[in-house]
């Protein structure tokens, strides 16, 4: 497996290439954002680790770039900021998982495996689900001609069903795309965020768009009027 390292920090870099190299992974480092467009763009990788604050282009730019130009490699986002916004900012450009500093380095390689197992997904620039459009770049949603109000995270767990409508979804997947590592609450909290959701963009509508699949999760389907 062929893995790109976009991170400013040298040290850092040095300490995941060994690390990486030692994990069976064949691991290129980039110290800089545009060295690690053109590795990105000029190579076949697997997974890319991206930090976000790189020196001449950052993280969330080269991530948008990269699917600009349709490289769909899976991203994980790398970076010391935290918080929701930056969350979504990151899942908005097309981050497929976001992990902040200090980080566990066995935690790390876990998800990069699961990102290489899932391989790469195009996603559209605009999803849609029956008459439910959501625009990632934008941070909108529409349920026909209404646009929906709705939170950062509503928005980002919305996006991250969508993505995988027509499949069942866990509350810990949920989670681990929405929310990052230093996270350690209850994993219900997936179930407050899921029922906001609903009373917004089902309930005023008539309709019943987000199933719960017992004992297994959730799944996004076409809406429907409930009989």
């Amino acid at each position: 497996m062929r893995i790109l390292v976009v991170e400013d920090d040298e040290r850092l870099a040095e300490l995941l290439r060994r690390g990486l190299s030692g994990d069976g992974f064949a691991v290129d480092v980039a110290h800089d954002g545009l060295r690690g467009l053109d590795c990105a763009l000029g190579n076949d990788y697997d997974v890319i680790v991206l930090d976000v604050l790189l020196p001449g282009l950052n993280g969330f730019r080269l991530c948008a770039r990269l699917r600009d130009a349709d490289v769909w490699t899976p991203v994980l986002m790398l970076t010391a900021k935290d918080g929701e916004y930056d969350e979504a900012e990151g899942l908005d450009t097309g981050a497929d998982d976001y992990v902040t500093k200090p980080f566990s380095y066995i935690a790390l390689v876990a998800r990069l495996r699961a990102l290489v197992r899932r391989g790469r997904r195009e996603r559209p620039a605009v999803i849609h689900v029956g008459d439910l459009e959501i625009d990632p770049a934008a941070r909108r949603c529409r349920r026909g001609e209404t646009v929906l109000d709705l939170t950062a995270r509503e928005f980002a767990v919305l996006e991250y069903l969508a993505l995988h409508h027509g499949e069942v979804v866990t509350k810990t997947e949920v989670l681990e795309h929405v929310w990052d590592h230093a996270f350690d609450g209850d994993v219900n909290i997936v179930e407050v965020y899921v029922s906001a959701l609903r009373r917004k963009i089902d309930t005023p509508f008539g309709r019943h768009t987000i199933h719960t699949v017992r004992g297994a999760g959730y799944r996004l389907e076409n809406g429907r009027t409930p009989a």
